[in-house]
């Protein structure tokens, strides 16, 4: 007996189901929360060296800012730069910090500035930038660029601990751990004293809110009949974009950065409230042998699903069967990821497709900058277009399958890239579209992998895998704000970088075997005997089942 037919018994889809999809909408919501924050947290405002007389108002450029501040090569005033001596003419230009020896006679000298820099505060009161002593500007930018690179190198960290644990100990009991975790270390930020406590506890911040990416969706997933996953994870998606719109709306009204993070981190408390309701998964406790509590759930299940079901239904029999049956791994490794040939082929296919997916969305997702609309307007926009790429997906997947979709929506959004690459940046209108297109088609990418991955690995490995690909995933977040750097060799590298690995991930997904209508594999062999002869056949879709 296998445990889509305990599912039958009980309602593979129902109350119970929807109960449990709404109890853990809340990590899905809080995710992208603190995945975009840098948005907001680490926006950099207009400034400019702090000088006595200084007039306090940016929106223009007075006759006294000329005579004290040099030009870029641009035009702009200068940002990290004065004259030392202050010019009796307004015009002057700067020639820039790498002007050759032969410097031009009376060229007047310029210095970094030492007292600091006056910030334009009428967007935000304040932001990790414009902290002092911190001022994250000019030689120091690259720190702030830093964060998010710590942050995702923590949610780096965390995916193996909690995809690892979380097979060993338990999906509710390790979301507890999550919860708690990231409420006390979200504070913990909030209340930095310095640069190096906020990157500290931002990191380690990062590698609790890992287990929300590497849980839920999974716990989702195992209580769930074949024919309800899709909507199930596409629903399920839609919780990250009502996130991300949402973060548009705390940032527009919380203008400081310390109140912002407490605003997003507050909600954990609730959460952890909330776990006394969610179930743990029947499928690993049986994997694990622990038949009563899985009969436990199960009957719960049956009777919110309206199922008839008496306390002898589900004989103890037939639940040792089955648990006998998915008791292979006792304890689960990530070289058991790579011991046999189908799922090494998964495993490195999908490093390399969620290192592709994160890379791009994130290098989409953190740079709101050039489209000519305020951040909060491009933040909403990028939402706003994440809703009708959940719709996209949820048609595509159940048509096309999730390999074709999952490729599809990679090399659109290599396609827009491209194009981007094309178009003037004086065509505004054309840049917005073409951002807003990409942007679209990541997340749908973004959406397509967490359902397609849960599908590929069997359920005592599932934790595990979703906790490797994840790992990888995260790195390519880590380094997509570091690639943002890359405009200093040529404006046009990042986006370029983008869209070629996004090229390379679409084309590995063709290479992944297709799960549409198949059922969730429970054992390393359920993976195997679904292996072609030979790997050159790798379309042969796994089992399938009807609908």
């Amino acid at each position: 007996m296998r445990f889509e037919e305990l599912l039958e018994q009980v309602g593979g889809f129902g109350p119970f189901q929807l109960c449990n999809v709404a109890l853990l909408a809340l990590p899905r919501v809080l995710l992208p929360m603190h995945f975009l924050l840098p948005v907001f947290l680490a926006a950099v405002p207009a400034h400019r060296c702090a000088l006595p007389g200084a007039p306090s108002n940016f929106s223009h450029q007075d006759a006294w800012l000329e005579a004290h501040l040099p030009r870029e090569p641009d035009g702009t005033l200068s940002s990290c730069l004065y004259f030392t001596h202050s010019q009796a003419l307004p015009n002057t230009t700067f020639w820039g910090a790498d002007q050759s020896p032969g410097q031009l006679e009376g060229e007047p000298s310029t210095a970094p500035c030492p007292q600091g820099w006056d910030y334009d505060r009428s967007e935000f009161s304040s932001t990790i930038v414009t902290e002092v002593p911190w001022d994250l500007v000019c030689e120091q930018k690259g720190l702030n660029k830093a964060t998010s690179t710590f942050f995702f190198a923590g949610v780096l960290v965390g995916a193996v601990a909690f995809g690892y644990l979380s097979d060993r100990f338990g999906r509710r009991r390790l979301l507890l751990v999550a919860y708690v975790s990231s409420l006390v270390l979200g504070l913990a930020s909030a209340a930095s004293v310095s640069y190096i406590m906020f990157v500290i506890t931002r990191t380690l911040t990062g590698a609790a809110l890992a287990g929300f990416t590497i849980i839920v969706m999974p716990l989702e997933m195992e209580w769930l009949d074949v024919g309800h996953r899709t909507v199930a994870g596409v629903l399920s998606g839609t919780f990250w974009t009502v996130g991300v719109m949402l973060l548009a709306l705390v940032g527009y009204l919380i203008r400081d950065w310390r109140w912002l993070l407490l605003a997003v981190t507050l909600p954990c408390a609730p959460g952890i409230l909330s776990l006394w309701w969610v179930p743990e998964s029947a499928r690993w406790l049986l994997t694990q042998g622990r038949v009563e509590e899985a009969h436990r759930y199960l009957l719960r299940c049956a009777r919110l699903n309206g199922q008839l079901v008496g306390e002898d239904g589900l004989s103890r029999e037939a639940l040792n069967k089955v648990a006998t049956r998915e008791r292979v791994v006792q304890r689960p490794s990530y070289l058991d990821l790579f011991r046999t040939p189908r799922l090494r082929h998964i495993s490195l296919c999908c490093m390399v497709m969620w290192f592709g997916v994160n890379f791009s969305y994130y290098g989409l997702s953190l740079d709101v900058s050039g489209l000519g609309l305020n951040v909060y307007q491009t933040q909403l926009l990028f939402g706003a277009v994440e809703l009708p790429s959940k719709l996209l997906v949820y048609l595509l997947v159940r048509h096309m399958g999730r390999r074709l979709t999952q490729a599809g929506m990679l090399l659109g959004t290599a396609l827009a890239l491209g194009i981007s690459l094309l178009v003037p940046s004086e065509m505004g209108t054309g840049s917005i579209a073409l951002a807003v297109i990409g942007k679209g088609f990541s997340e749908a990418a973004f959406t397509t992998a967490y359902l397609f991955t849960s599908e590929l690995y069997p359920t005592v490995l599932r934790q595990t895998g979703m906790g490797l690909t994840s790992l990888v995933g995260r790195l390519g977040g880590s380094l997509a704000p570091l690639a943002a750097l890359l405009d200093g060799v040529w404006l046009s590298l990042p986006k370029l970088t983008y869209g070629g690995i996004a090229l390379l991930a679409a084309c590995t997904a063709l290479l992944l075997p297709e799960t549409r209508q198949a059922q969730l594999p429970e054992t390393i062999q359920d993976v195997e005997r679904s292996a072609p002869s030979s790997l050159q056949e790798e379309e042969t879709p796994m089992k399938q089942v009807q609908d």
